[in-house]
C-alpha cells in the first residue's frame, strides 16, 4: 500500500499518519522530521533549508526528492509499503515520485486530499508545542501537557516553533495555493484522488481513511 497525503499545513497529516502508519503497516516517511532533522545536524543542506523553512517557504524540489529518494531505496525491500506526508508538494515533485516508484516498480494506490479551512490550521499551527528534548508534540487546546510548559515524557521545556505564528502561516498557506494546490489535479487525472474533511476530529478522518482503504464512501 502506497498512500500520498495532500493539505496544507496544518491539515493534520502528520497526526493521521501517527495513528495509522502500524496499522496499515506502512513507512511513515514525513518531509517535516527529515528536514528538521538535517537542521538540527547542522548540515550545509540543513543550514540551507532552514532559511526557507523560516520564512515559509518551499525547500527546493531537488533537495526534498533527493531525501525522499533516500529513505525509499533504503527500506523499499521490506515491502511494508509507505504513506507520505508533506510530499510531494509540487507537480515536479510528483512526477519526480512517480518516476523513482516507478523504478522499483511501485505505484502509488492513492492520494488523500484533507481539506481544511485556514480558521482550523491557524488553530492547531499557532497553538502546537513541541518539547525541546524529545520531540514530543502538544497543542494549548486539543492536546495540553499536564503541566504548562512542561513535557510529559520527560518534562522538557516547551516551544512554539519559529514556524507557528500567524504571519508565517498564512505565507505557508499562500505557497501552498500557489504551488501545491495544482497537484490535486495532478492526481485527479491519474484517477488516484481521494478528499475527506479535515476541519473533523483526527478519530472521525481516521475513520475516513479506513472507509476509503475498505472501498466505503467517506
Amino acid at each position: 500500500m502506497i498512500i500520498v497525503l495532500l493539505g496544507a499545513p496544518g491539515a493534520g497529516k502528520g497526526t493521521l499518519a501517527t495513528a495509522l502508519k502500524d496499522q496499515l503497516g506502512v513507512h511513515h516517511i514525513s518531509t517535516g522530521d527529515l528536514i528538521r532533522a538535517e537542521i538540527k545536524a547542522g548540515s550545509a543542506i540543513g543550514l540551507e533549508i532552514k532559511r526557507y523553512v523560516e520564512s515559509g517557504g518551499l525547500v527546493p524540489d531537488e533537495v526534498v526528492t533527493k531525501m525522499i529518494e533516500g529513505k525509499i531505496k533504503s527500506s523499499y525491500t521490506d515491502g511494508k509499503g509507505y504513506m507520505f506526508d508533506g510530499y510531494p508538494r509540487t507537480n515536479a515533485q510528483a512526477a519526480d515520485l512517480d518516476k523513482i516508484l516507478s523504478g522499483l516498480k511501485l505505484n502509488i494506490n492513492f492520494a488523500l486530499y484533507m481539506e481544511a479551512s485556514m480558521d482550523v490550521v491557524l488553530m492547531r499551527l499557532t497553538g502546537r508545542r513541541v518539547c525541546k528534548s524529545c520531540g514530543a508534540v502538544y497543542h494549548l487546546k486539543n492536546m495540553p501537557s499536564k503541566v504548562a510548559g512542561v513535557c510529559d515524557a520527560c518534562g522538557g521545556a516547551l516551544y512554539q516553533r519559529t514556524d507557528d505564528n500567524e504571519e508565517t502561516i498564512r505565507n505557508r498557506m499562500t505557497v501552498y495555493a500557489d504551488n501545491t494546490k495544482p497537484i490535486i489535479d495532478f492526481y485527479k487525472a491519474q484517477g488516484k484522488l481521494k478528499t475527506i474533511n479535515a476541519d473533523k476530529d483526527a478519530e472521525d478522518v481516521r475513520v475516513a481513511l479506513l472507509n476509503i482503504l475498505n472501498g466505503k464512501d467517506v
